[in-house]
């Protein structure tokens, strides 16, 4: 059976095709269909469409219904003016959702990817369901420079907050750029706490080789006041990600926001390469902290000053994480953290590190076929997906320029889950997915994975009534080491709930009533509610479904 996220994306696909023909349709006629329709044997889901701000009825809205056991049963309805729809269907389990012109399309009782199912039976009220679309909030604003003018062709970044992965991040969310009148637009964006970040070069700046001698362009013909840079900007008028300030925003919102640059002498850098003509010449790599990730940093560009001697002009002062070619290989060494802040400072981060190949044979424990698809992943420390390679077609992947330290390999493919549960190297085996990778080494290792084909079901309840719309988790046994083992769900209508792609193991299942925001995946925090919840195994044959037999309690917020 699909999965509801895979419902989901159908329907939005569906609900889109069908906007474009909204104008043409009445609600009457739908009206008048279902009061004709068959009742023996059939059920009705009904109910209301409303605006998440003021709860005001939303008419002419196109609300679908998705059959969970045959997705290509859909039916559409579009809202009378008191927003009301009406279904007539059998008995069974059906995707609700809903869409208007100025509203962000939504199924119902949505928390990120989930949402509740509406199950028909005895008891069940599917007659009074109140559907919740958001209007669309908008984002603007101009980016100025530091006489007050529109600056052009601004690189726009637009951060956002979020618990999909079970702990707080701050992610890129969307891109865009200012127009000639250096006005920007975001759209549509939904309820949540955004950051804003603006890039972007004077036109008028000039950055001449400083210490090229002889050269036309050498300082002494330059104004310095035109050698400079604007620095990246966060709103709050912020060079840094963790001084940035935080944009609220809620639906329907149309913020104004506005970012003005202000320039800073630019930096000369110097480093030195190792020049080998069967190797060629590489470039040190300069990126800069962004929140929960790490973004490359456009300079104006690089020249030979002398043999071996290059200089990077273009800098704007601030932390960089540097990673420089390697005096005897010429391949990246690992990186290294660095405060760019003097004029003709030299890149020379002695603390950097070789860096190493993994080379790695992959195998089921099974014995079956490895997927053609299958991605191996290698997570850092801070629980960072730093490297990814694809398994090749005789089972293999190799990971080039790899920094020396600790790391999770991780393996899966879409909706396809496994786990790594050993590693072979030449210094023996270890169980689990840990790998030590030292500097300047050449690692090959085999794996053995698992496959998440298990499927645990039950109800959600709470004093004996069932409980639609929470949050459920499978935590497994160490969750600090295990994160990618995490299952979700939330409950359906009658409190039901299916955790797909589960590996075997040992782990507790606990359900949370309005528990979205919560960084589930932090040990700390899922240790409170696992106190109080399930113990389960899944043996590794488990190819079907686990029914559990007793309820999960839903535990209050």
């Amino acid at each position: 059976m699909p999965s509801f996220s895979q419902l989901r994306s159908l329907a939005i696909l569906a609900v889109s095709m069908a906007l474009l023909n909204l104008s043409g349709l009445c609600a009457a006629q739908n009206s008048s269909a279902v009061q004709t329709a068959a009742l023996n044997g059939r059920f009705r889901i009904a109910g209301t469409v409303v605006s998440v701000t003021g709860g005001h009825p939303l008419a002419r809205a196109r609300v679908l219904i998705i059959d969970a056991r045959n997705p290509q049963n859909i039916q559409s309805f579009v809202t009378s003016e008191d927003g009301r729809f009406e279904f007539q269907v059998n008995a069974g389990k059906y995707a609700l959702q809903g869409a208007r012109r100025g509203f962000l399309t939504a199924a119902y009782d949505a928390h990120d990817q989930f949402s509740t199912a509406i199950v028909t039976g005895t008891g069940l009220d599917t007659e009074n369901l109140v559907l919740r679309l958001a209007p669309a909030a908008v984002l603007s604003g101009r980016v100025l420079d530091e006489f007050g003018d529109p600056v052009r062709h601004a690189a726009i970044m637009v951060y956002r907050e979020d618990h999909y992965s079970g702990v707080g991040l701050i992610r890129p969310f969307r891109r865009g750029s200012t127009d000639d009148q250096g006005t920007y637009e975001v759209m549509p964006l939904n309820d949540g706490t955004y950051f804003l970040s603006v890039s972007a070069k004077p036109w008028y700046a000039v950055h001449p080789v400083s210490t090229q001698s002889g050269s036309e362009t050498s300082p002494s013909h330059v104004d310095p006041s035109l050698d400079v840079t604007y620095p990246s900007t966060y709103y709050g008028d912020a060079t840094e990600a963790d001084e940035a300030m935080p944009i609220p925003v809620r639906g329907g919102d149309h913020l104004e926001v506005d970012v003005h640059l202000n320039p800073v002498p630019a930096l000369h850098l110097i480093f030195h390469v190792p020049e080998d003509a069967t190797r060629g010449i590489s470039w040190p790599v300069l990126q800069k902290p962004a929140f929960d990730g790490m973004e490359s940093v456009q300079t104006d560009g690089v020249q030979m000053v002398s043999p071996g001697v290059y200089e990077m002009t273009g800098v704007a002062p601030g932390r960089y994480t540097v990673r420089m070619p390697g005096a005897t290989t010429g391949q990246l060494e690992a990186p290294a953290e660095m405060d760019v802040t003097q004029q003709g400072q030299e890149l020379d981060v002695s603390s950097g590190e070789p860096t190493s190949k993994v080379k790695a044979s992959v195998q089921l424990r099974s014995g079956g076929a490895i997927p053609t698809e299958l991605r191996v992943f290698l997570r850092n420390s801070k629980k960072r997906i730093v490297a990814v390679a694809q398994v090749d077609a005789k089972g293999e992947v190799d990971f080039q320029d790899v920094s020396p330290g600790k790391y999770d390999v991780l393996a899966g493919f879409q909706n396809k889950e496994y786990s790594v549960v050993r590693i072979a190297s030449q210094s023996g085996r270890t169980s689990g997915h840990a790998l030590n990778v030292p500097a300047a080494s050449s690692l090959t290792v085999s794996l053995w994975l698992v496959e998440g084909i298990g499927i645990v079901e039950g109800f959600a309840k709470q004093g004996g009534k069932s409980v639609a719309g929470a949050m459920v988790v499978l935590v497994p046994k160490d969750p600090e080491s295990n994160r990618e083992l995490f299952r979700r769900d939330q409950s359906d209508l009658d409190g039901s709930f299916s955790l797909k792609g589960v590996v075997p193991g040992s782990y507790t299942i606990t359900a949370i009533d309005n528990g979205w925001d919560l960084d589930w995946a932090k040990p700390a925090v899922i240790a409170h509610y696992c106190q109080h919840a399930q113990k389960l195994v899944v043996g590794e044959r488990a190819k079907g479904s686990v029914f559990l037999t007793n309820p999960v309690e839903v535990q209050p917020r």
